[in-house]
C-alpha cells in the first residue's frame, strides 16, 4: 500500500494505456500470424500509439489543436498503412487501421482522467476484433428485410415518441405521448415474439410456434394452426397448441397491464396467471396425447412482420376510437354499457380496449368495474377464437379446440364473482 502511494498519479494511468493498448495489439498479433501477409502493427506498435495518444494529450493539456494534429499525424501514417494494402492483390480491410485510431484515443482519454470510458472503448475494440468471425455469421445470417424491421422499429420508438407532447387535450384526456407509448409497447412485445421466431427458425415443433404465437397475437396463431390442421391428421397436437396460445395470450396482457396500471394490474395477476398456468399445462398434457399420424408435424408457421407503419398508425387510431368510446359508455351507459362493449371488443383485437381501460381506471372509471371488462373481453375473444377454430380446421381439431376454449372463456368469467 506504501509503495503504491509513492508511484507517480501518472502512473496508473501509463499502466492503464499499456494494458489495454497491449491487448489490441497482441489481438491483432494472433490475426497477422494467422494470415501471413502484410499486416500494420502487433505487440509493440499498438502500445506506442497508446503511449503517443497519452502524451500529446499531456503536453496540449486542454488546448484541442495539438491533440488534433496528433491524432491526424498517427492517422497519415495508418493512412499509408491502408494504401500499401490497396496495392496488393488480396482484399484490403480497414479494421486494424481503425483500431489503431482507437488505441490513440484510449490513451488520449485516460490523460483526462476518462478511466471508464478508456476501458470500455478497450474493451469494445477487443471485442469487435476477437469476434469478427462470429459477427460475420450473424450477417449472413440476418436477412435485409429483417434490418428494414429493426429500423422501423427505431423509427417507432427513437424518433416519434420523444416528439410527441406529453400533455392531454380536450376533455377526452387524449395524451399523444402515452397513446404513441402504447403503440410501442405492444410492438415491442410482438417484435420480441417475431425476434425468437426468427432465431429458432427450423427447432422446435408445433408447441413452441404457439408459445412465440400466443405473445404475438393469439388470435393469428389459432387461425393459422387450425387451417394447418387440415392437412395433418393431428388434432390432439393442433388444439393443445391453440389451447396454448391462448394461455399465452394472459401472460402478454400481464406485461402490458404492469407497464400502464399497476393497480390494475395487481387486481387480475393471480386470475391471469391461474388462467396461464391451466391453459399452458391443460394444453401441453393435450398435444402429448397420441394421434394416428406417427410422423413428426414441423413448425412452418412464422410471423409477418409486426412494425408495419401503417398498421402503427391504424392501431393508434384504434387505441384513440377505443379511449373516447369507453369513456363515453362509462358516462352515458354505466358498468351495463362498459361490459357490453368489452364482449363486442373481444370479436376483434382486444388490445386497443384494454389500454384504453388502462388509461381510465381509477380515474373515470373504478378498478374493480375495469378489471371486470377486461376479463368480459378475454372471454369473448377466446369464444370467438374458439368459433374461428371450429370453423377453418378439420372437424375433430375444431370440434376440441371449440370446447377448450369455450372451457377457457367461461373459467375466466369466475372472477367475476368477487369483483362485485
Amino acid at each position: 500500500m506504501q509503495t503504491y502511494q509513492q508511484l507517480p498519479p501518472d502512473a496508473f494511468k501509463i499502466f492503464l494505456v499499456l494494458f489495454l493498448s497491449f491487448l489490441i495489439g497482441l489481438e491483432r498479433e494472433e490475426h497477422k500470424a494467422a494470415r501471413g501477409t502484410y499486416f500494420f502493427g502487433g505487440v509493440r506498435t499498438f502500445p506506442l500509439i497508446g503511449l503517443i495518444g497519452y502524451s500529446i494529450a499531456l503536453i496540449a493539456g486542454t488546448q484541442l489543436l495539438p491533440l488534433t494534429i496528433g491524432f491526424l499525424v498517427v492517422g497519415g501514417f495508418l493512412l499509408l498503412s491502408y494504401w500499401h494494402k490497396l496495392s496488393s492483390p488480396e482484399a484490403a480491410g480497414v479494421t486494424t487501421e481503425m483500431s489503431g485510431l482507437a488505441t490513440f484515443l484510449i490513451g488520449a482519454l485516460t490523460c483526462y482522467g476518462h478511466l471508464w470510458i478508456a476501458t470500455t472503448l478497450g474493451v469494445a475494440s477487443l471485442l469487435l476484433l476477437d469476434l469478427k468471425a462470429a459477427l460475420e455469421r450473424l450477417a449472413v445470417r440476418i436477412a435485409p428485410n429483417e434490418i428494414l424491421t429493426f429500423a422501423k422499429f427505431l423509427l417507432l420508438t427513437g424518433v416519434i415518441l420523444p416528439i410527441l407532447p406529453n400533455q392531454e387535450f380536450s376533455h377526452f384526456h387524449i395524451n399523444p405521448f402515452k397513446t404513441w407509448l402504447v403503440v410501442v409497447a405492444i410492438s415491442a412485445i410482438s417484435y420480441a415474439s417475431y425476434v425468437l421466431q426468427k432465431l429458432t427458425k427450423g427447432q422446435g415443433g408445433v408447441v413452441l410456434a404457439a408459445l412465440l404465437g400466443g405473445a404475438y397475437s393469439s388470435t393469428v396463431t389459432t387461425v393459422v394452426m387450425a387451417r394447418r390442421s387440415n392437412t395433418e391428421q393431428e388434432p390432439h397436437l393442433f388444439s393443445g397448441s391453440i389451447l396454448i396460445a391462448s394461455g399465452v395470450m394472459y401472460m402478454r396482457l400481464i406485461i402490458l397491464l404492469a407497464l400502464f396500471n399497476r393497480e390494475l394490474m395487481s387486481i387480475l395477476l393471480l386470475p391471469f396467471l391461474v388462467l396461464t398456468a391451466v391453459a399452458v399445462g391443460v394444453g401441453w398434457l393435450w398435444t402429448r396425447r397420441a394421434d394416428a399420424s406417427t410422423h413428426a408435424v414441423k413448425r412452418d408457421f412464422e410471423s409477418k412482420n409486426p412494425l408495419d407503419l401503417l398498421t402503427a398508425f391504424l392501431f393508434s387510431g384504434l387505441f384513440l376510437g377505443m379511449l373516447v368510446a369507453t369513456q363515453l359508455a362509462v358516462t352515458y351507459l354505466g358498468r351495463g354499457g362498459l361490459n357490453t362493449l368489452a364482449a363486442i371488443m373481444g370479436v376483434s383485437d382486444v388490445d386497443p380496449f384494454i389500454m384504453g381501460l388502462t388509461k381510465a381506471a381509477g380515474t373515470l372509471t373504478p378498478l374493480k368495474i375495469a378489471a371486470s371488462a377486461i376479463l368480459i373481453a378475454a372471454a369473448s375473444n377466446n369464444a370467438v377464437k374458439g368459433i374461428y377454430a371450429y370453423s377453418l380446421a378439420e372437424h375433430k381439431t375444431g370440434l376440441q379446440s371449440l370446447l377448450f376454449l369455450a372451457a377457457l372463456a367461461a373459467v375466466s368469467l369466475v372472477p367475476l364473482f368477487w369483483l362485485g
